[in-house]
């Protein structure tokens, strides 16, 4: 990565931005992994937990919980290391940034664990999607030409956010609303789907 040049369709300086496009990706792959492993390992524990009484709803909140709980440690982390490298313009903005990157990846691997039944086929979805993002999203040199959809992508806002507050010390408001709806739909997404797994298993009512 030193020996790459400045180029006119990047706009930080491609070591720096291969830096936080490194950090966004890790932690992305890590919580959406942890999100889909987290889903498809307990399904049974929380179906049987679901028959004996206990609120789905509550049950899908504490697995969120703590699922959002590791996304924060796994953030500091990647932080920790972007910071020894480069010095943010915005620290705090960055680190929040940064994790809600995990957290968009963490529901969406949250909801393919809901979806699919193996791990392995999951961890490939997840896998795909997430090194698919991170090329079109990360303003590389190859991926210059991106179609419009791309802003569609879970990492595109984030990464836009992450790349301001590291190198402007700012931020787009209409790049974190957008980041809070896409939470949003996933959450709902995964709320959705959960409920109806656990009720194919016979007898519920929350």
């Amino acid at each position: 990565m030193a020996g790459l040049p400045s180029m006119p369709t990047v706009e930080a300086i491609p070591i720096e931005l291969g830096r936080l496009l490194g950090a966004i990706f890790g932690v992305a792959i890590i919580a959406g992994l942890m999100g889909l492993a987290q889903m498809i390992s307990a399904r049974a524990a929380d179906r049987r937990l679901v028959q004996t009484g206990y609120p789905p709803r509550t049950l899908l909140a504490t697995r969120l919980a703590a699922l959002g709980g590791v996304t924060v440690v796994v953030a500091a982390v990647n932080y920790g290391v972007l910071w020894l490298t480069i010095s943010p313009g915005a620290p705090v903005l960055t680190f929040v940034f940064l994790v809600l990157a995990g957290l968009v990846y963490a529901f969406l691997g949250a909801l393919v664990g809901a979806l699919l039944p193996r791990l392995f086929e999951g961890s490939l979805v997840v896998v795909f999607l997430a090194m698919m993002d991170a090329f079109l999203s990360g303003d590389s040199p190859l991926a210059a030409d991106v179609p419009e959809f791309v802003e569609y992508f879970p990492l595109y806002h984030p990464k836009e956010l992450l790349q301001e507050a590291m190198f402007q010390g700012t931020y787009t408001t209409g790049d974190l609303g957008f980041v809070a709806g896409y939470l949003l739909v996933l959450l709902v997404l995964v709320t959705a789907v959960f409920g109806v797994t656990m009720r194919t298993s016979g007898g519920w009512s929350a």
